[in-house]
């Protein structure tokens, strides 16, 4: 457990976050939410000990074992894949030579019946134990098991990382923590880098992970997956909230509905009282009721409404001048980079107005394509031709990182703004939420999610008819997605999207480029119809594979079958049988796993309900207002939330039964 204890943290004299309180208990899993800067990595920075509190404290036993997965990772170039790995059974090392030095010492004395040889005797066996427990002996092998498991080639363990690409490096950090068994785990943006199947093998995962879960990202499908918690930090604040996000986005408003209702009509009655007073203050037949409301509104508890964070992005692209009817044409292109072929004949026409995405693993060359169509890269063989009219505006993955560090907000708009654009440069950065001294600032001192939004002003200085955005929603928050989500639906012109947030695709996209094994595929439909198609063919592709030769087999004389054929079959219908039955396991230890989790939410709240039913029983003995409605929604919204995981157990358990119904036998 992990206790956060009336913690502040001030820079420049102005509280970040000031005597916020929580806990995560065991198995928990809680996604940490708010807008860029509210303090969010800061807030892991203190539990992992990073950093230091102004005041107040971060407890947890002394011997917990915590994995932390920063935004921004520090890989140290020149060790292997392999090598990197191995980094994280630095404690087994360090135990493997104290077991040694113990030993020797012991094996020199004599004075075997003393305190010290005793206390020797007793460190030995802990570490030996720990050692055990951690595996040390098998560390290469255990190593090698987690990378091949997050999608490495045997052939890959021995290259450097610094050949590897920033999802397949934040992959090998993700196999370092679970190597060393965290039992608590912090996790910064981990979907930041990873792709759409990274994403979904780290979903699998985290289900399936029996330590407690801290989480920070912006991608809010992962969030409802993975979570059942949400803890928000706003404007210095933090409110709890025992629901996954999108729930916790619907409590957020209706709580503050609430507040400010119950605000209203306390006013309204202050207001109405005061009036009674002075209208009557000077009647010595009102006197008695007069001091009763003055009495009773010195005792007023006053309402306060929480201040809400409400400063968001204004975005419109401006209208471009209408292009041709093609925008894109790719014909056979191919990509080559030494020896390393990325993809073949590539081949898909965009026209005018189609908002299309690019998706794939990490390395299957989405970008490379995008940087081929701006004529940033040149195809090893074909051709993309770019349509009549078309004016072209890219966003780079890399965009925050490409900026000068040592020019201020202002200067680095000030750099490409021409013509009549330049008086208007101070209102598109306002635009953009940089505002008031935020436009004297270093590019340098920006958050991640600033640095961003700098990139995406730059991009609107001049009109475009054809955007391609190369993971633009990296490191921007919620509210800011959402906006920059709703210009580009609004947006009249061609969309090529290199994007792993599923949630951002959706409704924007309505074809999808897939990037696989060193080809290009078109799909039409939106992104979650694209993943349910994958999910589908995934789990019946050798089944479908073997269809035609079994068709063609029952129309052949039994007499002519080779008796040959046999075996072979048998050994393919042995091995499309283990990949089901794997296929199967993972789908069923998926669903037993938040089964168990709903169980135990529904008992909690249960005991909650059951707590309060006795409470209401007897209010006087528990000091409860019956005239209090704030008691009363409490009970209400806990039975609700009971109702709703139970709805939630129930397809659960009938999701399992038609999993079993196809069980591979």
């Amino acid at each position: 457990m992990i206790s956060v204890n009336q913690l502040t943290v001030s820079f420049g004299g102005e509280d970040l976050f000031k005597q916020i309180n929580f806990q995560l208990n065991e198995r928990e899993r809680v996604g940490l939410v708010g807008r860029n800067g509210a303090g969010k990595t800061t807030l892991l920075r203190l539990i992992a000990g990073q950093q230091q509190p102004t005041s107040g404290t971060v407890a947890m036993p002394r011997d917990t074992r915590l994995g932390y997965l920063p935004q921004q990772m520090a890989l140290a170039d020149g060790r292997t894949v392999l090598d990197e790995a191995l980094t994280a059974f630095n404690e087994t090392e360090q135990l493997r030579a104290e077991a040694a030095r113990i030993e020797t010492e012991m094996a020199s004395r004599t004075d075997y019946h003393s305190d010290a040889y005793m206390a020797l005797i007793d460190r030995l066996t802990h570490v030996n134990d720990r050692y055990a427990l951690l595996d040390g002996d098998t560390a290469a092998a255990q190593a090698e098991q987690a990378l091949t498991g997050l999608g490495f080639r045997r052939a890959d363990l021995n290259r450097p990382t610094n050949e590897f690409s920033g999802g397949w490096r934040m992959r090998i950090e993700l196999a370092k923590i679970l190597l060393q068994k965290p039992q608590e785990l912090l996790l910064d943006e981990p979907t930041n880098h990873l792709d759409i199947e990274s994403i979904q093998w780290l979903e699998d995962y985290l289900l399936s992970y029996t330590g407690a879960l801290l989480l920070i990202s912006h991608d809010r499908t992962f969030l409802d997956n993975v979570t059942q918690r949400t803890i928000e930090i706003s404007l210095g604040h933090l409110h709890d909230y025992r629901v996954p996000y999108s729930k916790y986005v619907e409590l957020r408003r209706e709580r503050h509905e609430q507040q400010l209702a119950a605000y209203r009509n306390q006013q309204k009655l202050i207001e109405d009282t005061q009036e009674f007073i002075e209208r009557f203050r000077y009647k010595p037949t009102k006197a008695v009721q007069v001091q009763s409301r003055i009495k009773m509104l010195d005792r007023l508890e006053l309402i306060e409404v929480e201040e809400e964070d409400v400063a968001t992005m204004n975005i419109k692209f401006p209208p471009a001048a209408r292009s041709g009817d093609v925008v894109v044409r790719a014909k056979d292109v191919t990509k080559q980079f030494g020896n390393n072929l990325i993809f073949s004949k590539a081949n898909f026409t965009i026209e005018r107005g189609q908002k299309v995405a690019f998706v794939g693993r990490n390395g299957e060359g989405k970008t490379t394509m995008s940087r081929i169509i701006i004529g940033d890269l040149a195809p090893t063989d074909g051709s993309v031709s770019i349509g009549h009219n078309v004016t072209l505006g890219y966003f780079a993955q890399n965009q925050d990182e490409i900026l000068q560090g040592n020019l201020s907000v202002l200067e680095t708009i000030d750099q490409v703004a021409v013509g009549d654009i330049r008086t208007r440069m101070r209102d598109i950065l306002g635009a953009f939420l940089f505002r008031g001294d935020d436009i004297d600032k270093r590019v340098k001192v920006l958050s991640g999610g600033e640095r961003n939004r700098l990139a995406l002003a730059k991009l609107m200085l001049e009109p475009h008819n054809l955007l391609v955005l190369d993971e633009p929603t990296n490191h921007l928050d919620m509210r800011s997605k959402d906006v920059l989500k709703h210009a580009l639906q609004r947006f009249d012109g061609t969309l090529i999207l290199v994007s792993h947030d599923r949630e951002f695709l959706d409704g924007l996209v309505d074809k999808i480029y897939e990037f696989s094994d060193g080809t290009v595929r078109e799909h039409i439909g939106g992104i979650f119809e694209f993943l349910q198609r994958k999910r589908i063919d995934s789990l019946k592709a050798l089944e479908s594979k073997h269809k035609p030769t079994a068709a063609k087999a029952s129309a052949t004389p039994a007499a002519s079958k080779p008796v040959e054929a046999a075996p072979a079959k048998s050994a393919s219908t042995s091995q499309q049988n283990r990949e089901q039955r794997r296929e199967y396991d993972r789908q069923a230890r998926k669903l037993q796993n938040a089964i168990a989790d709903v169980e135990q939410q529904i008992t909690k709240l249960d005991e909650q309900i059951a707590q309060m039913d006795e409470a209401l029983s007897n209010p006087a003995a528990h000091g409860i207002d019956l005239n209090d409605g704030e008691y009363f929604k409490r009970y209400e919204e806990t039975k609700q939330q009971s109702t709703a995981l139970i709805n939630r157990w129930e397809a659960l358990q009938h999701e399992l039964e038609l999993l079993k119904l196809g069980s591979p036998r």
